[in-house]
């Protein structure tokens, strides 16, 4: 009796797609002629892309712009609670311990 696979759902095409196209631009890039097929390409598709990105700039901007201040006081937070200064004054007095007792052994 065969064994029967199930059918691919989306995601798993999109992945399989997304493995081959990564698997294989390496190739495509060091065939002959591919640098003149990518400025053309290039030249084609930019003037799209950047009307595209155009559009979704100014929103972007505006969002970053309100995120800013919490993700800010939310990093300030965080670093007033982490002993950072006291550990690196730690690190670096271990550190001058070793090298001071190397130094002596030699």
């Amino acid at each position: 009796m065969p064994i029967r696979l199930p059918a691919a759902r989306p995601t798993e095409l999109a992945a399989f797609g997304f493995a081959g196209v990564t698997g294989f631009a390496p190739f495509y890039l060091v065939a002959p002629g591919s640098e003149d097929r990518l400025a053309s390409q290039t030249a084609r598709w930019a003037p799209r892309w950047e009307r595209n990105i155009s559009y979704f700039a100014p929103p972007a901007r505006r969002v970053a712009q309100r995120a800013r201040p919490p993700v800010e006081r939310t990093v300030k937070r965080i670093d007033d609670r982490l002993p950072l200064e006291k550990v690196a004054k730690g690190v670096d007095r271990r550190i001058k311990g070793g090298i001071n007792r190397m130094s002596r052994a030699i």
